[in-house]
């Protein structure tokens, strides 16, 4: 007896205000956000939301998680979800925006690990040849079309636009990535491991879990990552635990005793002591330091 295939994922899409508030994803000219925030959009972050940007005209410059971008067109733009970013756009930007639910993509891509490993982490691609330009411009454009009409099939065609653009760039930032990297630093194990990490952080597993999930030694896991990151495996684990309590401190209300316990820290004393070890302040003079407009990591 056939299982019944599970229906595709349509979620809810409830950041923005437009006619379809239950689209499987939503497509916006980067100038309408633009002309309504001034061209200047404030740090922000998407749960469960992956979004790509394509700059046909103009500039972008600003930061995503404390790395600074400044990218003129035509460029692409991947913000992976959680990833706190804030933008600048030239008034003479044009150019498309897709927010897509990530669990749609995982959906859409699964027996891959593209949505959890290749566009786990947020980039931009610049300098782009024609081949991959016009082929930008004319995924976008179709994708634009279908969302503002109402054609027959027009989820499934916007699903599977969605898809071939976020393999497009999967594939570019892959080929970018080999290019810049020497032969023998194009190590997968190290990429499947950090989407691991991503995945279970907050349950504060030993390097051992991880290993194991890979299929090699704790030993050969670290050396990995000290030969491709000079990171071990486990400052790794650890820069991501930060990384997340940073954002957490510096763009929510949250008391440092739920920041803790969001993180996996039952014990918040420990975990502030670990906090001031690793960024060199206390929690909550991260926080006021934050609030002051101090330029701090995040």
């Amino acid at each position: 007896m056939k299982t019944a295939a599970a229906p595709l994922l349509l979620v809810p899409f409830r950041e923005v205000r437009h006619e379809q508030p239950d689209d499987c994803l939503h497509y916006e000219p980067v100038a309408v956000r633009g002309r309504e925030m001034d061209w200047t959009i404030p740090a922000h972050r998407h749960e469960g939301l992956h979004q790509i940007q394509y700059l046909e005209r103009g500039r972008i410059a600003g930061t995503v998680d404390g790395l600074s971008i400044d990218a003129a067109a035509p460029a692409l733009l991947l913000v992976a979800p959680g990833a706190m970013h804030g933008f600048r756009h030239t008034r003479d930007t044009a150019g498309h925006q897709l927010t897509i639910p990530s669990a749609t993509l995982q959906q859409l891509f699964q027996g891959t690990r593209l949505a959890d490993t290749g566009l786990a982490s947020s980039f931009v691609l610049t300098d782009l040849a024609g081949p991959a330009r016009d082929e930008a411009a004319s995924l976008f454009e179709r994708l634009a079309r279908e969302f503002r009409g109402n054609s027959a099939g027009r989820v499934p065609a916007l699903l599977a636009t969605a898809t071939l653009l976020a393999v497009l760039l999967w594939r570019l930032h892959g080929e970018r990535v080999q290019q810049a990297q020497a032969p023998g630093a194009r190590d997968a194990l190290v990429q499947r491991y950090l989407a691991l990490v991503e995945q279970h952080f907050r349950e504060h597993r030993g390097l051992p879990f991880y290993a194991h999930a890979l299929g090699v030694t704790p030993d050969h896991l670290s050396r990995s990552c000290r030969n491709l990151t000079r990171q071990s495996a486990l400052q790794l684990l650890h820069e991501r635990l930060m990384l997340e309590a940073r954002r957490l401190l510096a763009y929510t209300p949250m008391p440092v005793q739920e920041v803790a316990l969001a993180i996996g820290y039952q014990d918040p004393a420990y975990f502030s002591k670990f906090f001031a070890r690793a960024t060199g302040h206390a929690p909550s003079q991260y926080r006021a330091l934050a609030a002051q407009g101090v330029r701090l990591p995040q």
